[in-house]
């Protein structure tokens, strides 16, 4: 496919604020965004391309590593790759890994030439305490299509899902539906999916399920993670990368 033409990923000034603040002060910012956040799917056009948004660390959690593998969304073919490196200015706190993240996915991103239809990231959307995971949370400030797509539970209830791919059932949190747990493939852990922004669940589960192939997480966060996390001295998140 030829590679559409970039379109710049800005923020809204209106939504602009600091990176590097007290925990308080980024929850209550993860308050005032979650307002902006929109769960019903709200395109440009057809679904072209996925981006993949992984991050890693290095030198011992000191430097931020930002990886967007954008894939053609029917073959799953690589188009673009981009890194993004920065100092880690944000402490580990659970449920604002956002705060710790974006700045160097926002730098990766501005290296893009194509603008990616689908954001499908590494950790939360509006399965969070805040409705505000890194998938909501980036996706609000670009206002762009965006999934989140993680590993982990970070909260909520469900069912038993069926061992069956494809099959899920609803995550939720109280009498809330926040997310879907999946089964990407036969006899595996299933992953868990929320809406991110402009993205309806049932759409987040099918262009998940769109981009899986043997394995059980989709090509878009393999692919992204596999450059995250390239470097043999850099240090991945593993079981703390959930909120």
């Amino acid at each position: 496919m030829n590679p559409p033409h970039a379109q710049p990923l800005t923020i809204d000034p209106t939504l602009q604020h600091a990176w590097n603040v007290a925990p308080a002060e980024a929850r209550a910012i993860q308050e005032r965004l979650r307002v902006r956040v929109e769960t019903v799917d709200r395109f440009d056009g057809p679904i072209r391309t996925l981006a993949g948004v992984d991050v890693g660390f290095e030198d011992g959690g000191t430097v931020t590593r930002a990886a967007v593998v954008v894939l053609d969304s029917t073959t799953l073919q690589p188009l673009e790759r981009v890194l993004a490196r920065r100092a880690t200015q944000f402490p580990y706190v659970p449920g604002l890994l956002s705060f710790r993240e974006i700045p160097a996915v926002l730098d990766a991103l501005a290296q893009l030439r194509m603008t990616p239809d689908l954001l499908l990231c590494d950790g939360q959307g509006i399965a969070h305490p805040r409705r505000l995971g890194i998938a909501a949370h980036l996706g609000v400030l670009l206002d762009r299509p965006s999934v989140g797509v993680a590993k982990s539970r970070l909260i909520g209830t469900h069912a038993d899902v069926p061992d069956r791919r494809g099959a899920w059932v609803p995550l939720h949190d109280g009498e809330e539906r926040i997310g879907a747990v999946l089964r990407t493939r036969l006899g595996v852990k299933p992953i868990y999916v929320s809406s991110g922004h402009r993205v309806a669940l049932e759409t987040a589960v099918e262009q998940v399920m769109r981009a899986v192939t043997r394995y059980r997480l989709p090509e878009t966060t393999r692919q992204a993670d596999s450059l995250a996390s390239a470097p043999a001295h850099a240090r991945r998140r593993g079981h703390h990368r959930r909120g």
